[in-house]
């Protein structure tokens, strides 16, 4: 073998080596997932709930959400497209209780990556209010799950929502990890 072909094909392997430990790492971990983010905001809760239920305009003030279109309801349910980084997703409102509980799922078609539901909970606080958001996802594929796990963390989309809802009032905020 030519040193340049040798050097390929040990990049190569390892690449795949990586790739595999990766995957079996990831197979031993959890499938399911609960985690919960919360924050606090100097605004009241109905303020707060009119927008986190306006889910067309969440691309206003979230960069994660690129598009958010209404779909025809399914079941009696009302759904939304969201088009992310990470190419559409098809959100379902399972609850909606206003002006404090939030429900939504992610339709999952068959061979799904991952899914899951957000429950946003919203009570008054000292000067304003408090939004908890509870995760209860799975990632399907050992080696998304690993990566979802070891870098962005079960919070990670929580709380750059979270931020991006504080930066909308104007307010900076820290999200709390709760579980």
């Amino acid at each position: 073998m030519r040193g340049r072909t040798r050097w390929v094909l040990i990049g190569l392997g390892a690449v795949v080596l990586l790739v595999g430990v990766a995957t079996v790492i990831g197979a031993m971990l959890p499938r399911s997932h609960v985690a919960s983010s919360a924050i606090t905001l100097s605004q009241p809760p109905d303020t707060v709930w009119a927008v986190i239920r306006d889910l067309g305009a969440v691309p206003s003030w979230w960069g994660d959400v690129k598009a958010s279109e209404r779909l025809p309801d399914e079941g009696g349910r009302e759904r939304w497209r969201q088009q992310t980084g990470m190419g559409p997703m098809t959100l379902e409102i399972t609850e909606s209780r206003t002006p404090d509980r939030l429900v939504t799922r992610i339709v999952t078609p068959p061979g799904a990556d991952f899914g899951g539901t957000w429950t946003y909970e919203v009570v008054t606080a000292t000067g304003g209010s408090r939004l908890t958001i509870t995760e209860s996802g799975w990632v399907a594929n050992p080696f998304f799950r690993f990566v979802s796990h070891m870098f962005f963390g079960v919070h990670g989309t929580m709380d750059k929502y979270l931020e991006a809802l504080g930066n909308r009032f104007g307010e900076t905020v820290r999200p709390e990890h709760l579980e």
